[in-house]
């Protein structure tokens, strides 16, 4: 059985939870409390993560974490002939940039939302800039993508890719962007969201 460490309002948790979905895998979930306390932190998560954060996940005798390298386990592990991760060499390492991307450019993004929930400061202006500026590069590469005639960021169907970027924008007005700056990532969106097995969480729009 696959266990997942997990918050139930964490983003890279999503990101695993999806693909676990979209996958069909079945799995338990241990709650952990990223409340005041970190109990990330504690010696008990830190003798199974030594970087104190999340997500965690064990397959018989595989723990990982990092989000990044969950996500490819789970693919090579479970999927291995599925589009996820493209056999194409060009397409594997262009998947291989946008999952950089999602754990570089895209923290401050990260970062913004998780200080507007949960600290009374609020997100800072540095991650906003910087949040913007990662969507806008990911909306003119998505309208460049669709007047070629894709609807997907790399190839010709949706990759580790769009999983891996999606819940960074769709969850971005928990912070305060305004998802109508980007009218090419809300129909990528819309588009993700029709896939069989995508699952929600709080805080993700649904465009109509």
């Amino acid at each position: 059985m696959i266990r997942l460490y997990d918050y139930h309002l964490d983003e890279n948790g999503f990101r695993v939870r999806l693909l676990l979905s979209m996958l069909g895998l079945s799995f338990e979930t241990v709650a952990v409390d990223k409340a005041p306390g970190r109990e990330q932190e504690k010696p008990h998560m830190l003798a199974l993560n030594p970087t104190g954060t999340l997500p965690i996940l064990e397959d018989g005798n595989v723990r990982l974490f990092g989000t990044a390298a969950i996500l490819a386990y789970l693919v090579r592990a479970q999927a291995p002939d599925s589009p996820w991760l493209p056999a194409d060499p060009g397409d594997f390492g262009r998947v291989q940039q946008w999952l950089g991307f999602s754990g570089r450019e895209l923290k401050p993004a990260v970062d913004a939302r998780e200080a507007a929930l949960f600290t009374s400061e609020g997100a800072s202006e540095a991650d906003l800039k910087a949040a913007r500026k990662a969507f806008r590069i990911m909306e003119d590469h998505m309208t460049l993508r669709q007047i070629e005639g894709s609807d997907w960021f790399v190839g010709g169907t949706p990759t580790l890719a769009d999983l891996a970027l999606l819940p960074s924008f769709a969850l971005s007005r928990d912070c305060g962007i305004d998802h109508d700056e980007y009218p090419a990532l809300r129909r990528w969106l819309r588009r993700f969201r029709a896939l069989p097995g995508f699952t929600t969480m709080p805080g993700v729009p649904d465009y109509h």
